[in-house]
């Protein structure tokens, strides 16, 4: 179901320097193993391409790092905002009870009985565990919580099922 849609590991988020180096949210523990990966794409426009890593390396709180050909910051500023991912062939298989966040992100949310309460727009990780930022008639988050609070997560349907209510 998922073999052509990359997963996202990052995103750039601004400029560094002059020399077409750019500052990259990594969203993989540590940060800089984002670094690891190799078979980079980039998203632009909604079209996804392999792009080079010439470089890179932790900086303070966030990633740093230079693709091949770019040599300037003008050359750079066009991969701002842009996602960052790698193939899923070349990450490991998750296990039962795992998944990449860019699996979820976009599934239905379902309570026990049916109702629908919307899409998961995103996730947040707060540091207790991970919540589902779900949109539909109104914004709601919702523990990640295998087996409490999560019932079922349904990829091939799109569905995650939940026991979860809300005042």
């Amino acid at each position: 179901m998922f073999d052509n849609k990359p997963v996202v590991l990052g995103r750039v988020s601004g400029l560094f320097g002059v020399k077409g180096w750019v500052k990259i949210h990594s969203f993989t523990k540590p940060r800089d193993a984002l670094l690891e990966y190799t078979g980079w794409v980039i998203e632009s426009g909604g079209v996804w391409q392999e792009i080079e890593l010439a470089e890179g390396k932790r900086h303070g709180k966030t990633v740093i790092a230079r693709f091949g050909g770019i040599e300037d910051r003008d050359a750079a500023a066009v991969f701002v905002n842009c996602a960052l991912g790698v193939p899923r062939q070349t990450l490991p298989a998750t296990g039962a009870d795992e998944h990449y966040w860019s699996d979820i992100e976009g599934l239905r949310v379902e309570r026990k009985d049916g109702t629908s309460l919307g899409t998961v727009a995103y996730l947040l990780e707060t540091g207790a565990n991970d919540v589902l930022v779900v949109q539909g008639d109104q914004e709601v988050l919702i523990p990640y919580l295998i087996g409490d609070v999560i019932k079922n997560v349904d990829l091939e349907n799109g569905v995650i099922s939940v026991d979860w209510e809300w005042d």
